[in-house]
């Protein structure tokens, strides 16, 4: 089967070319082998779940690795504890099954007695469901590292915070007093702890108190270099024998993208896909040059997809982020970079901005373009309507 670049869902390395994440991997699992409980935030399509998953392959051998995805909990479940505790007890059961391929007794009798509790018909709260989690945590022969991606997906309700205040007072007691817990805690979303407060209503910032106080800061480098661009691509031409020069293309790329994962994927795919066989490009060869190149950002620039689509649902939802935008494309101002002013947090938080030494900067060249076009075609659009 022939291997193709991906910017849809889950990567996978047997079907799609993908940039090595073993060095990642490698701190990831540092961090993992020292209890941690931390969280992985990026923007939208920076390659969250590629990673986890391929976290989860990594840590197989000497821990029992329990991966969850929240968007899998219907709304419907976040309606109370209940539910909740039934929905997550489903999942984790699912997986756990899976993961777990010898049990002992103790293990089998307590994971029995947790599907009689998610089929009674008596109400079942969050703290029955941690002491069967425990318990679990226990008996198990390896220790057990929860992760649960799209966190951000469940953060406005009141049961989300409280499932987390229950995680952080169990992963406590495991420092203070030696009893069983998960051995690590990985939460992965765009939403950080002290951003979440931005998906509630303004009447309901009650539910933020300090249920992830213990998470430790991820800073590790989730973007794509241009050596590791270089390797996909290497790859790619080992495959496919376009001619092209791999170190002169991998640096287009990433001057053009910051190596922002979708990015460099999608240009990739369209020179891989959309340009052979065109009157420009009549063969692979051809398309894999720097005026195939070219033509993949124009492309890029011109299209509608899901990445683009989410900064304008942002740039519509927060009118602090589309001022911060416009300083920086238009007035030439250089922000001094301030974590505490809220719409520089919210314009890196989104991926729309970086940090580069002391100020902030537009994140790409092709983010800087799109929304160069974005807000000139607005204005255009406004004076039309006007005239």
């Amino acid at each position: 089967m022939r291997k193709e670049f991906n910017t849809t869902g889950l990567c996978v390395p047997k079907k799609h070319y993908m940039v090595n994440l073993d060095s990642r991997l490698k701190q990831m699992k540092r961090m993992v082998n020292e209890g941690k409980y931390y969280a992985i935030t990026r923007a939208r399509q920076y390659g969250k779940t590629t990673t986890l998953a391929a976290l989860a392959d990594f840590l197989r051998d000497e821990y029992l690795v329990i991966f969850l995805d929240f968007q899998m909990i219907g709304s419907a479940m976040y309606e109370n504890e209940n539910s909740f505790s039934r929905a997550f007890a489903v999942c984790f059961l699912d997986e756990f099954y899976t993961e777990c391929k010898v049990k002992s007794d103790a293990q089998e009798h307590t994971v029995k007695e947790l599907e009689k509790m998610i089929k009674q018909p008596e109400a079942f709260y969050l703290m029955q469901l941690f002491r069967y989690l425990m318990a679990i945590c226990e008996q198990s022969d390896k220790p057990i590292v929860l992760m649960i991606d799209e966190i951000d997906s469940a953060a406005n309700n009141q049961v989300f915070f409280d499932f987390l205040s229950q995680l952080r007072n169990y992963y406590l007691q495991r420092e203070r007093k030696g009893t069983a817990a998960f051995h690590s805690v990985i939460l992965a979303g765009v939403y950080d702890v002290k951003n979440l407060k931005r998906k509630l209503r303004p009447e309901e910032e009650h539910k933020m108190n300090s249920p992830w106080n213990i998470a430790v800061d991820f800073n590790l480098d989730m973007s794509f270099s241009k050596d590791e661009i270089g390797r996909m691509l290497q790859e790619y031409e080992s495959d496919e024998n376009t001619g092209m020069d791999v170190d002169k293309m991998a640096g287009m790329i990433y001057e053009e993208t910051s190596g922002y994962p979708f990015l460099v994927c999608r240009l990739c795919k369209i020179m891989d896909e959309e340009l052979e066989g065109t009157d420009e490009f009549k063969n692979r060869s051809e398309a894999w040059s720097r005026e195939g190149f070219l033509m993949a950002v124009r492309i890029l620039l011109l299209e509608k997809n899901s990445l683009f689509d989410s900064l304008n649902h942002k740039l519509e939802d927060y009118p602090e982020l589309e001022r911060v935008i416009s300083k920086l494309l238009f007035n030439g101002e250089k922000i001094v970079y301030n974590p505490d002013l809220e719409e520089i947090d919210i314009a890196i938080l989104f991926g729309f901005a970086k940090r580069e030494n002391a100020t902030v900067v537009i994140a790409n060249r092709i983010f800087e373009t799109r929304l160069y076009n974005r807000f000139l075609a607005s204005e255009e659009w406004k004076e039309n309507r006007e005239s």
